[in-house]
């Protein structure tokens, strides 16, 4: 199992996404701005690795935290809001400083030894839990797809993705297992590769069967009856079942729907944001110009045009054939299934 973050001698210690795939190299940060930074520049991306890697930050942190219970308050408010402030659409985020919160709120007239025992605590359960997670959502997954089943998916949604296994990347994991997988179909996911990157390494080192393709090959090869299902992650889902994901998960679904290819998104239970009605609520992160720009730091294009980067897009609930999670596989009206797993 890939490991994606860990501590170690009072540092957290993240694999550098960015590296991927000429090199595997962790980076140990002792300071919570640098793990704050490393979301911010996708160091460390995913939206459940995202949520860890602040839970992580933020016991960092407090490993530095004041005695003095006024002083601790200021400065717990001062890091929640720069781990809250990193990334937008992932609701793993906030849903893990919440998880994180309850400690803090538990128990602030505790010695700050006590607390920062706690939040370490905490933290390394979130972890443990997104592992568990992952497990029992491939297992859940594996049963939506047919015999030897080739598969399309973008972005990364895999170990990389989480704190191992992952999401999509989980459920054709266990298929695999099973010889339940045939081909997998990977969009390289421009503009910032992740899937060309990130998933190809992965389901390499698995050696699973996997093809690379450009993000405008996957109407062609639909067309051509060479994919039997998309399966892809999420950042956020709405209360409705409207779902945020990389951009391109859109036209996919759309793709999908025209072929009558079935469209499942795999996500955890804490990637739906019952607070948000529908996907129009959902915040969309733009990222840097240069990301478009350039490849690689070199620039393809010419360097002062400008650019529209929306990291996410919305997929609506009405194109979605099923959500997998860890409670099982999720089918329409998702308004009525969601609040039946989570409650209003």
């Amino acid at each position: 199992m890939i490991r994606t973050i860990y501590r170690k001698n009072g540092a957290v210690c993240v694999l550098n996404q960015n590296l991927l795939p000429h090199r595997s190299e962790y980076e140990c940060l002792s300071d919570y701005r640098e793990v704050v930074t490393a979301i911010k520049e996708l160091k460390v991306r995913g939206a459940p690795l995202i949520g860890v890697t602040a839970a992580y930050g933020i016991a960092l942190a407090m490993d530095s935290c004041p005695d003095d219970p006024d002083q601790r308050l200021l400065y717990w408010e001062e890091v929640i809001r720069s781990f809250a402030n990193s990334r937008p659409t992932a609701v793993n985020l906030f849903w893990a400083i919440d998880r994180m919160k309850q400690v803090f709120e538990l128990g602030p007239d505790n010695s700050a030894d006590q607390l920062r025992k706690r939040l370490w605590q905490e933290a390394e359960q979130i972890c443990a839990e997104d592992i568990q997670t992952n497990l029992t959502m491939g297992e859940q997954g594996v049963h939506v797809l047919p015999d030897s089943a080739r598969v399309l998916t973008i972005c990364n949604a895999g170990a990389l993705a989480t704190c191992g296994y992952g999401t999509a990347l989980g459920v054709i994991r266990s298929a695999h297992r099973v010889k339940r997988i045939e081909k997998v179909w990977v969009c390289e996911t421009r503009p910032v590769l992740q899937g060309s990157r990130l998933t190809i390494w992965e389901l390499q080192q698995d050696e699973i069967p996997v093809s690379l393709i450009t993000d405008s090959m996957a109407a062609s090869i639909m067309q051509q009856g060479k994919v039997d299902v998309v399966v892809a992650g999420a950042d956020r889902i709405a209360a409705n079942g409207d779902t945020a994901n990389k951009i391109g998960t859109y036209a996919l679904a759309v793709l999908a729907a025209y072929h009558n290819i079935p469209f499942y998104i795999a996500a955890p239970l804490s990637t739906v944001d019952m607070n948000i009605k529908s996907g129009q609520q959902i915040p969309i992160e733009e990222r840097g110009r240069d990301e478009v720009r350039q490849i690689g730091g070199i620039y393809i294009t010419v360097p002062e045009v400008e650019v529209y980067n929306p990291a996410f897009d919305v997929t609506p609930s009405k194109l979605i054939t099923g959500i997998i999670t860890e409670a099982g596989v999720i089918k329409p009206p998702y308004i009525d299934s969601l609040i039946k797993v989570k409650g209003k």
